[in-house]
């Protein structure tokens, strides 16, 4: 499916970049030059997430032990290094012309070929971004996002286009490109920054909220105590892994039994693959005020109120004795 997806947005974006050159080649407009090279950014981009994702899709070998996913963050990291150096480009191109006035002829004509291409590249951006999240991609999800982007820098590249058909004032041509330039510069330092984040393990909020919800939402009294959760993305996959307090009378078939309850619980908090370690400790009696089994054969003191687990706590290296604070 992702391949597809991808395969889908290479043609289409193979389609628009010829489109956007002929149309610049017919009217010699900066800011149409300036659409079309962001459309060979979209190529390639394309093209490279294609690979990416076939190398994500490789199973685990023993140089590999958790999978080649994080390539798909290289893709979309060198997305935004593409888009910056067409930026360079047409900063000196559009700076160029701001001086020599070239001929502009055939506006209508570019102006009918950018706005076909914005609503094109809008609606494959907003599909793709769908898709993306869905099946955690990274690199589908950088290239709808880049799509939607320069559907809206399509509607720019537009109403440039218009206002100078209508004033017959050709330096707005170029100061349009300049603007034009400067939103891709802040695209592609966002796309760079999303992907050094990522191979970084830097952890990403909403899928770590995603987690913590499920596991609350799941929690059982037996479940005494979780701290140190660490959620990891390899591209569309993710590594999850914690420590789980667990009753210190259970026999080890018992502990067997719920940890396997659990990673199957945790398993299902999202529609892709998910690799979960959980190492165990055992309650101490300092656990007692907040664990609620009713039926402790070794209670030493008594319930108080359960720990609310939220991802301040839950992320930290510590038992959670109460609520007023943690473990030394």
């Amino acid at each position: 499916m992702k391949q597809r997806l991808i395969i889908l947005s290479f043609l289409v974006s193979l389609a628009i970049m010829g489109a956007k050159f002929y149309a610049y080649y017919a009217s010699g407009s900066t800011t149409l030059l300036t659409d079309a090279l962001e459309s060979i950014v979209n190529v390639v981009a394309a093209a490279f997430a294609y690979y990416s994702i076939y190398l994500a899709s490789l199973p685990r070998d023993l140089n590999h032990p958790y999978g080649h996913g994080k390539v798909e963050f290289f893709a979309s990291g060198l997305e935004g290094v593409l888009i910056l150096l067409a930026a360079l480009y047409i900063f000196l191109h559009a700076w160029q012309h701001l001086y020599a006035r070239p001929e502009l002829k055939s506006l209508d004509l570019g102006i009918i070929i950018s706005l076909s291409s914005a609503t094109i590249n809008g609606i494959l951006g907003y599909y793709l971004v769908s898709q993306g999240k869905s099946s955690h991609s990274p690199a589908i999800l950088a290239d709808g996002k880049h799509l939607k982007l320069d559907a809206l820098n399509g509607v720019f590249v537009v109403v440039a286009l218009v206002i100078t058909y209508v004033t017959n004032l050709f330096w707005i041509d170029s100061v349009a490109s300049l603007i034009f330039a400067s939103v891709m510069c802040w695209q592609g330092l966002n796309l760079i920054r999303e992907a050094i984040a990522a191979l970084m393990d830097e952890t990403n909020p909403e899928v770590f909220q995603k987690v913590i919800q499920w596991i609350v939402s799941n929690k059982k009294q037996e479940w005494i105590d979780l701290h140190n959760l660490r959620v990891q993305q390899y591209g569309g996959d993710l590594h999850i892994d914690c420590h789980l307090t667990l009753p210190r009378y259970w026999d080890l078939n018992r502990v067997h039994d719920e940890i396997h309850e659990f990673e199957v619980t945790i398993g299902q908090v999202m529609p892709t693959d998910i690799e979960i370690f959980v190492h165990v400790d055992p309650c101490l009696d300092e656990c007692c005020p907040h664990c609620p089994i009713t039926n402790c054969q070794i209670r030493k003191q008594t319930f108080v109120k359960e720990i609310e687990w939220n991802k301040v706590n839950l992320a930290l290296n510590q038992k959670h004795f109460n609520d007023q604070g943690l473990s030394s």
